[in-house]
């Protein structure tokens, strides 16, 4: 079988198109935030994604402190009713929070893929001539 080359992608690119970092082509989720098993395209296998929390941390710095921050202010600045919090800064934090967790997964994915990420690994003392034992 010929060996197949794909033109490199941008981690964004493929975020904000949801598309497999490989091929650009295919689907990067089966759902709202499942990651594909498999590219439906190029067949690149998705199970070294791994972004774990990381999406979450992002969405959390770049949209629910802002928020959070606004609705402070709004309570302190005009000490309004509760029910003023419910219909303004809460839908605000929802939807600022759940609609960004697709596009940061993504990014996350792709630059995975992209950066040829793996687990991380402690490196084994040098040993031979010249080289000290480790401490005991």
């Amino acid at each position: 079988m010929a060996d197949v080359r794909y033109a490199a992608h941008s981690p964004l690119d493929c975020a904000v198109r949801s598309a497999c970092p490989r091929c650009g082509k295919g689907h990067l989720f089966e759902g709202f935030l499942t990651v594909a098993p498999r590219c439906d395209v190029c067949d690149l296998d998705f199970s070294f994604a791994d972004p774990a929390d990381g999406p979450a941390f992002f969405v959390m710095m770049t949209v629910a402190f802002p928020i959070t921050a606004l609705g402070i202010w709004i309570e302190l600045a005009y000490d309004p009713p509760l029910w003023v919090h419910a219909v303004t800064t809460l839908p605000a934090l929802l939807v600022g929070c759940i609609l960004p967790l697709r596009f940061f997964k993504g990014w996350l994915v792709a630059s995975q893929y992209i950066h040829k990420a793996e687990e991380g690994r402690l490196a084994k003392p040098a040993t031979g001539a010249g080289s000290r034992p480790p401490n005991v």
